[in-house]
């Protein structure tokens, strides 16, 4: 067998070029600079930042996070800087690692994802947007814009007509018409897919109060490893349904699931819930990546994807 010391890794998103498929995924990777030390930033293919919006957030009150069996429950509610604060204060040092950086926008109405948008467009240093039209952990906005085709197809259009960046949409999960969604998101101008955002759960403390079984609730969003067959399921969906490429997000702890999500259709992955296990898996995940492909002699990753990239 012929091992190649130096695969291309290099894929494509529609105009959005990444050095490499391995990306940190948004809401768990701060603004990607937190990580300095424990993660070689600047070797990953790219970054999606924490949620932004118009405005600064100070999030849900705790508690904000439980553990499952298989993963994690966060109800963190799109806590941020808001954007002025991000491009004068966050950007600046996360352009500096030289990854491509994709600013993650959340928005209570559609006016608020438009001015986002325009604000961000041409801001030094930021390669893309991904519409987070998804969260399942927010009063207001994220699922209402995700979750029916044809007011998804309007948002991104009117968020196109703003911006000249690589706009990627993320897809909720948590509906039973991904592919629908999927072929609104590519109707109204996006570049890419990523697929999927957390499924909506409860945690429960059960107690007894006054003689009776009560539970303490924790509503939010369902992450790790238990959504992982979920996650390979929408993307194969929306892989079927459009011809957009797709980042493949959910449940990734090591190299082959990201084979697997490849397989299905992916062209990229983002790396979320296990950083908080593991803060270097992504960079590791890089070369364990480009181990493989010389294993077995493949010279292009672009060349082997389950699609062109």
């Amino acid at each position: 067998m012929t091992v190649l010391a130096t695969p291309d890794l290099a894929v494509a998103l529609g105009p959005l070029r990444l050095p490499n498929p391995i990306a940190l995924a948004s809401g768990t990777c701060g603004y990607g600079v937190e990580l300095d030390g424990l993660l070689a930033v600047g070797r990953l293919g790219a970054v999606f930042t924490k949620g932004l919006t118009l405005a600064p957030r100070a999030g849900n009150p705790p508690a904000r996070i439980a553990e499952t069996a298989g993963g994690m429950l966060n109800r963190i509610g799109l806590q941020n800087v808001g954007v002025e604060a991000f491009l004068a204060e966050k950007l600046p040092a996360l352009a500096a690692t030289g990854v491509p950086i994709v600013a993650n926008v959340a928005g209570a109405t559609m006016d608020e994802y438009e001015a986002i948008a325009e604000r961000l467009d041409g801001a030094p240093g930021l390669a893309g947007l991904e519409l987070n039209v998804s969260c399942p952990n927010v009063d207001h906005g994220g699922l209402e814009f995700g979750t029916d085709p044809r007011v998804l197809e309007r948002l991104v259009l009117a968020v196109r007509a703003r911006t000249r960046l690589p706009l990627v949409v993320k897809l909720t999960p948590n509906t039973g018409a991904i592919g629908e969604l999927a072929r609104a998101a590519e109707a109204g101008g996006a570049d890419a897919l990523a697929a999927i955002n957390t499924l909506t759960g409860l945690a429960i403390r059960p107690a007894l109060a006054g003689g009776r079984l009560r539970a303490e609730v924790l509503r939010g969003g369902l992450s790790g490893p238990a959504i992982k067959p979920v996650a390979l399921r929408c993307v194969a969906e929306a892989r079927a349904a459009c011809r957009l490429p797709i980042i493949g997000v959910g449940g990734i702890m090591g190299l082959q699931d990201v084979l697997e999500f490849l397989a299905v259709g992916a062209s990229a992955v983002q790396i979320g819930t296990a950083t908080f296990v593991e803060p270097g898996l992504a960079a590791r995940l890089v070369d364990e990546l480009a181990a493989w492909l010389a294993e077995q002699g493949v010279a292009r990753l672009a060349d082997v994807l389950a699609v062109d990239a």
